[in-house]
């Protein structure tokens, strides 16, 4: 008797191995994501009969939500355009096919639905309300025109992908998740995550019952990004370091292993604008092949150094990026030669900590101060006053105050936004070169 290990999501099989282990979905999930589930092929009677015997090797999983999963599917390069990509590939190759092979009445490329067809035929039908219960005729009922999807239209507008590819099924469920097996598997999740009935779908990497055979060991199924999927962050300074990995712990932390930054405890190695340019120049031209995103502050100084980055022609496993701008800090308080007045911070003062939560208690409220003319950009560069009061309130935030908003960290997460967006496109463009 085979003993599988699969991907599912839903109880769709999206992968399928018996005697070896397969793809590796470590990555996929994280360490806290190991658990016991309950599941509907281990037989709970014969254990019932021998109690002796423990169950809960058998049970034995990664699983997790597909809503949590979005993040690290398109941190791996899965995002949507990453899947319209390889939807429109295979929709051309179907139609090449057809060209060989069939009828010209039905080789016209209007027949096949395209990807915004196709992500509608996802939202048309939540996977969870389809029927998984096990029909023996399910196949030659639908090829007779009965049951839930015989009357379908887009299933005959698909890609056909894989020759001999099996698209039917033994329920509702499993014909579903068939008609989408053309597409790899984290394709497949990406989209199905576009229907919001699906995103409390469960994915589940089922092991257990393989290391329970004897195939393997619990150890050898190992959670979280691999060291080449990880993202190297390298930023102006210690503060910028400290602030950022504790937003990412507090705010994103399905996605934290996916992030690495240089060790600060004593001192930062590229400490400073010119620094980090310096250093993001030299790894450009010794073609590093670790992914890396150099981070500088939304001042002068930082878009100068940006600026003076466009010159080299990045390896599409770098980028540099720039804090964002924001609303908030378009008219701040400043204090320059005749006084204070505000002005828009963005491009010119706004380092990390003015994305801060800049209500301090017993304090005045924040300003920045003008602090040298950058005779280049014709602007002004500016930092704010009393800046280390405000990260070190940071720290001191509890995740319950955050939580109830007593710390408002909202810049925080469009900072954070930024940067997966960043890192998403970049992981989309060495996909697409793979």
């Amino acid at each position: 008797m085979s003993t599988p290990i699969t991907l599912t999501v839903g109880d769709i099989e999206l992968t399928y191995n018996t005697t070896y282990m397969g793809i590796d979905h470590g990555m996929l999930f994280q360490e806290l994501d190991r658990k016991c589930r309950r599941h509907k092929y281990i037989n709970y009677e014969y254990y019932e009969q021998h109690p002796d015997e423990d169950v809960s090797q058998s049970e034995m999983c990664f699983c997790r939500p597909l809503r949590s999963l979005i993040p690290r599917l398109e941190l791996l390069g899965y995002t949507l355009p990453a899947v319209k990509a390889e939807y429109d590939r295979l929709a051309m190759q179907d139609h090449e096919q057809r060209l060989d092979t069939e009828a010209p009445e039905r080789t016209d490329t209007s027949g096949l639905l395209d990807f915004d067809q196709f992500v509608a035929f996802i939202r048309t039908y939540a996977v969870s309300k389809l029927s998984d219960e096990y029909n023996a005729d399910y196949d030659e009922e639908h090829r007779a025109k009965r049951g839930f999807f015989s009357h379908e239209a887009a299933i005959e507008q698909l890609p056909a992908g894989a020759l001999y590819r099996e698209t039917g099924g033994y329920s509702e469920r499993s014909h579903f998740g068939n008609l989408l097996g053309f597409l790899s598997p984290y394709s497949t999740l990406r989209v199905l995550a576009e229907n919001p009935e699906n995103l409390d779908l469960e994915v589940v990497w089922d092991y257990g019952k393989f290391v329970s055979a004897g195939w393997a060991q619990n150890s050898d199924f190992v959670a979280g990004a691999r060291r080449t999927q990880t993202y190297l962050i390298a930023t102006e300074g210690s503060s910028d370091t400290h602030i950022l990995k504790r937003a990412i712990a507090l705010l994103l932390p399905e996605v934290q292993d996916f992030f690495k930054f240089m060790e600060v405890a004593d001192r930062h190695p590229f400490s400073g604008t010119g620094n980090l340019a310096k250093f993001a120049e030299g790894l450009v031209k010794i073609d590093v092949h670790n992914r890396v995103v150099f981070l500088f502050d939304n001042d002068a100084e930082g878009h100068d150094a940006f600026r003076s980055l466009q010159r080299f022609n990045f390896p599409v496993n770098m980028c540099a990026m720039v804090l964002p701008d924001l609303e908030e800090l378009r008219s701040f308080p400043a204090r320059g030669p005749d006084g204070v007045s505000n002005a828009d911070l963005n491009g010119r003062a706004a380092a990390i900590e003015c994305y801060l939560d800049l209500r301090l208690k017993d304090r005045n409220p924040p300003q920045v101060t003008w602090t040298n003319y950058k005779e280049k950009l014709d602007v002004y560069q500016g930092s704010l006053d009393f800046k280390e009061s405000y990260a070190d309130a940071f720290y001191k935030a509890s995740a319950e105050a955050i939580a109830a908003n007593e710390y408002d960290v909202s810049k925080l997460r469009i900072v954070l936004g930024a940067l997966l967006r960043q890192c998403s496109q970049m992981a989309e463009q060495m996909h697409s070169v793979e």
